[in-house]
């Protein structure tokens, strides 16, 4: 079983991956971004499995809202950064979709 100190720390942990994920969302690193994502997945699931049978003091439980206070901001942050890079990756993925099933059907040029 955690103990409220441990629970804050696995928000603790999320919040300060979720501002790394930003940084590299900012940079364009998409690799270290999934690299991030998955390191971020680990602790989500800790807090899962364990979180709902522990206590929170009135302060433990403040410091968990501004931990996903912080986790909600950067996640949008990160949203904002990357939708416009997965609409290009869609894009391009079906154009050469598009441009193979025209070969396939009248030849390359």
């Amino acid at each position: 079983m955690m103990t409220g100190q441990e629970v804050l720390s696995e928000y603790a942990a999320v919040a300060d991956l979720t501002g790394q994920m930003l940084a590299a969302a900012e940079a364009g690193d998409w690799d270290h971004l999934v690299v991030l994502e998955q390191e971020c997945t680990v602790h989500v699931n800790v807090l899962k499995r364990s979180e709902a049978a522990v206590e929170l003091t009135a302060s433990n439980r403040q410091a968990k809202i501004d931990c996903i206070r912080r986790i909600l901001a950067d996640d949008r942050k990160i949203r904002d950064l990357t939708m416009p890079w997965m609409a290009h990756l869609s894009a391009m993925i079906n154009n050469s979709g598009t441009q193979r099933r025209l070969a396939n059907a009248y030849g390359s040029v």
